[in-house]
């Protein structure tokens, strides 16, 4: 496999092909924020998760392809800095969860919730609420027909432990979803595609569950 899922801003998109996907990584800005393109390798649909940062990369990666949905997966600035300006030029949908949406620079088309779908032309990505990080942060579950799952995890899951959160409450609620909605729901082979930085597994992770307790972050 090509794919490392190693990225650095400024230089190209990393690229992986599934068998009805295709997903361009990108890192963009001075945060390092990872900007993901899934397209439809059937019907040649592009959903973008995040619009971070620097919109004309992120549409020169688009191309004349086009895109049909912009999802943002939380309300913080450095995940949609250039969301105005992407779906101006593309005409793209705005999809979010309703308790972020608000703090959006653009309006939101598709408020979604927990278990909500995306389509994304033959596919579908499913919504999981993580709740901590923010009220409405999200990840999106891409299931590949006969092969592992791919989880785009905004800030609530990293390699080596869950999101910032602002207080203990706001803790104990992502690190339960986390477990509940992410590690008791998917297998050890499911990559993980943060918002910021390298790539992981859930097996990667789960060992370290434990000790993401103890240390209360």
């Amino acid at each position: 496999m090509s794919y490392t899922g190693e990225t650095r801003v400024g230089g190209p998109a990393d690229v992986r092909e599934l068998a009805a996907l295709t997903i361009h990584k990108l890192a963009v800005g001075p945060m390092d924020n990872n900007t993901y393109l899934l397209r439809c390798r059937t019907t040649g649909t592009g959903v973008l998760i995040d619009a971070a940062n620097e919109a004309d990369r992120i549409l020169e990666l688009v191309g004349d392809a086009g895109l049909d949905r912009v999802v943002t997966t939380h309300r913080h600035q450095d995940h949609w800095q250039a969301l105005a300006e992407v779906v101006g030029v593309t005409g793209a949908r705005t999809v979010a969860h309703p308790l972020d949406g608000e703090h959006l620079p653009v309006s939101v088309d598709e408020p979604v919730d927990h278990g909500g779908q995306i389509p994304v032309g033959e596919c579908s990505l499913t919504v999981i609420h993580l709740r901590g990080h923010t009220p409405g942060s999200i990840a999106l579950r891409y299931d590949e027909p006969g092969g592992r799952t791919h989880l785009f995890t905004g800030d609530s899951l990293f390699p080596g432990g869950v999101g910032k959160t602002q207080g203990e409450a706001e803790f104990r609620s992502l690190i339960q979803d986390v477990e509940q909605r992410v590690f008791a729901e998917l297998n050890d082979d499911t990559w993980v595609y943060p918002g910021h930085g390298k790539d992981t597994t859930l097996g990667m992770e789960r060992p370290q569950l434990p000790e993401w307790h103890a240390r209360g972050w």
